[in-house]
């Protein structure tokens, strides 16, 4: 039988960087000792008071067909909160709210992209992004950020991939899987390029709640950029909320128009008593992440520190969120290689980062999610199998 040409767009090296969680996954699931880094899931629970509000709806009757778009009352407390980011007016006509980040790039993309068009991407790029972009029949454009650089914006590659066919540039800040922080200065090179270009900005700031030194500045703040930059938001990492499958999408209210017909027809809007939940969670949305904050810096700190004197791998200490990259070129394998042969031999899952994009070739990234107790046996684990190498080599 014959499959539409689509799901090619759809598939990649990407969508197969998660094999060796989904291997990790299965083996906890049968009570193997394994330590999952792999994916960015808090291991906290969501707190209570968010919980009762979907409970508290759900026990209501809140169980029916709700607004398309999001309730407006959580629209417009996005709204709000947007609106004291981007230092100017956001109203509730400017937000859908959808179920996750994800869906709100595919949404984007899908409403803003077309065959033919080209996309600028900040490479290394969150590992579902290309097919995001491909699934509207556009095609990708990498714009490296080198490793050398600490992976921060290279203008001139960015610069260079800009042609006539060039639509958009997507990117995310904070960077996953890097963790950097873009600056105000580097936020106007890409305002600056838009602008010249007449281009669309979709900007990924899922963890911008989650910076520790930087400020984090939002790309919708910047002179000119009201109308042509989409901002991506969720709560799923800043309020431990990844199951329930809450994002929007702020932009220009006739592109939201837009993507309320594509909520029509792929989801039909979101659960009540989530919405009720999420709202919760949106008016106390300082006070939540603060703490969250704390704890993650914390994480970061820990293993930065664990393994900063392990020979053969350095650590790329992170700007914001709950990642960190390690440089594992010093021990001789490959990325991939490295991950699969820790994976087997301690039982620590990691991601190859080169999956994020080629700059990251011989990086691995590690999830901060877990205890610190559990943090720290997987650093012991790391450096044991990494110091067996190196000895190996010498040898």
């Amino acid at each position: 039988m014959r499959f539409s040409p689509f799901v090619e767009r759809i598939a990649g090296h990407g969508v197969a960087a998660w094999d060796i969680h989904h291997a990790a996954f299965e083996a906890q699931r049968e009570s193997q000792d394994v330590i999952i880094l792999s994916i960015g899931d808090p291991d906290f629970a969501t707190p209570e008071f968010i919980t009762d509000a979907a409970i508290s709806a759900l026990r209501g009757g809140d169980t029916h067909y709700a607004d398309i778009p999001g309730r407006p009352r959580l629209r417009q407390a996005i709204a709000a909160r947007c609106a004291a980011k981007f230092g100017r007016d956001v109203e509730a006509r400017n937000v859908i709210a959808v179920a996750g980040a994800q869906n709100a790039l595919f949404m984007a993309s899908l409403c803003l992209l077309q065959a033919g068009d080209e996309v600028v991407v900040l490479d290394p790029m969150y590992v579902t992004y290309e097919a995001t972009l491909r699934a509207s029949g556009a095609t990708v454009v990498r714009a490296a950020c080198d490793a050398d650089s600490g992976f921060r914006l290279n203008a001139q590659n960015l610069t260079g991939a800009i042609t006539g066919r060039t639509r958009a540039i997507f990117l995310s800040n904070p960077n996953n899987p890097t963790g950097v922080v873009l600056d105000r200065e580097e936020l106007q090179i890409i305002a600056d390029l838009a602008i010249a270009h007449d281009l669309w900005v979709v900007v990924d700031e899922v963890y911008e709640s989650l910076c520790y030194e930087p400020e984090h500045v939002s790309l919708a703040s910047l002179p000119g950029m009201e109308q042509r930059c989409v901002a991506v938001g969720s709560l799923s990492k800043s309020h431990a909320m990844t199951g329930w499958r809450i994002g929007w999408l702020v932009a220009d209210p006739e592109l939201i128009g837009h993507a309320e017909n594509l909520a029509l027809s792929m989801l039909y809007g979101l659960p009540g008593f989530v919405m009720e939940g999420a709202l919760a969670a949106v008016l106390a949305h300082d006070e939540v992440t603060r703490g969250m904050r704390d704890i993650y810096r914390g994480r970061r700190d820990l293993v930065a520190e664990r393994l900063s004197d392990c020979p053969g791998i350095a650590v790329l200490k992170p700007d914001a969120g709950m990642f960190v990259l390690v440089d594992v070129r010093g021990t001789g394998l490959s990325s991939l290689d490295f991950a699969w042969r820790l994976f087997r031999e301690t039982g620590v899952s990691v991601l190859d980062a080169a999956a994020f994009g080629e700059p990251a070739q011989g990086f691995v990234r590690l999830s901060f999610t877990l205890s610190d107790e559990q943090l720290a046996e997987a650093c012991e684990r790391i450096v044991w199998f990494v110091r067996k190498l190196v000895e190996r080599q010498c040898r």
